[in-house]
């Protein structure tokens, strides 16, 4: 796995002492060792664990202030998983802004960031399958085949790593806080699952790290997805599942987007549903592509 080269752009500034001082307030460590360690001194402590890619935003953030408010101890790690990735070139497009990241740490008084190098996450040859059932092939399974799999691949060696008592993710990646519950129930691991609330920009584009590749017009555009999501929502009970849906995508295909897929499903299971009644908890979603940026988001309906 030959990603020593791309990852070094992202964490040299560990090579550099006066960097690393700037940001004494906020503990960062870079090895499983170091983590053993960590967790000897934190013994008896409840921990909660946030995993991100980098790129933090105030999504980010508000799960860090959620699990300050929960827990002892609270962890956040930053590492752009290669496994998940399906597309090279989305790959190396991933906004990588450390120094702001640990400003951004540092003030939201996050205890601890583990950043570890590719190398130290996954040893050479390494294979990894997890049976996932349908959720691994549909909507952003079928859009990233593979994705998933990177995705428990990872997300199973940070929990093993950090051993955190609860775990925050976001509500705007609902499909992958489903496969990571399905991952800690199959493999009876000893962690929480929380899911937080989307966080908005005001104008009401959920947060994503990908937002900065979007020009100011793209940005625009983007609102349309929201925009949709919240038509949907407004309809529940005055019109038909599918003709909501049907209006909904008609105001995407109005603009310069490429719609992926836009579904109402059981918040459950993410099977489609055709009456309002059918299900608990109902969930509408979104992908589309807003120039070359794949945006998601979604909206819990009941």
């Amino acid at each position: 796995m030959n990603y020593i080269l791309w990852f070094g752009k992202s964490v040299r500034f560990l090579q550099n002492l006066r960097v690393l001082n700037s940001f004494s307030l906020l503990k960062i460590i870079t090895t499983k060792a170091q983590m053993q360690q960590e967790l000897a001194m934190q013994q008896g402590k409840s921990i909660g664990f946030v995993p991100t890619m980098g790129a933090l935003h105030n999504g980010h953030l508000s799960l860090i202030e959620q699990s300050k408010q929960e827990n002892d101890f609270t962890v956040c790690s930053i590492f752009v998983n290669p496994t998940q990735f399906n597309d090279p070139a989305d790959l190396e497009r991933y906004p990588r802004p450390v120094d702001a990241d640990l400003k951004k740490l540092q003030d939201a008084n996050c205890d601890l960031l583990f950043m570890p190098a590719v190398d130290e996450m996954y040893a050479k040859g390494e294979t990894w399958h997890m049976d996932l059932g349908d959720l691994e092939h549909v909507l952003e399974g079928a859009f990233r085949p593979g994705h998933y799999q990177g995705v428990t691949q990872v997300v199973k060696k940070l929990f093993d790593i950090v051993q955190p008592t609860r775990a925050y993710f976001g509500q705007k990646d609902y499909q992958q806080v489903m496969v990571i519950k399905k991952m800690v129930e199959t493999l009876n691991l000893p962690v929480s699952i929380v899911r937080c609330s989307t966080v908005r920009e005001q104008d009401g584009l959920a947060m994503s790290s990908r937002n900065v590749h979007l020009s100011n017009e793209e940005h625009q555009l983007a609102l349309t997805l929201s925009s949709a999501l919240n038509a949907i929502k407004e309809s529940v009970g005055v019109e038909s599942v599918a003709i909501a849906i049907e209006h909904a995508k008609a105001l995407i295909l109005s603009k310069d987007i490429s719609l992926e897929y836009l579904v109402v499903v059981d918040g459950a299971t993410l099977k489609d549903i055709s009456d309002w009644n059918q299900s608990k908890e109902l969930v509408a979603l979104v992908a589309a592509k807003v120039g070359k940026t794949r945006l998601i988001d979604n909206v819990v309906l009941s």
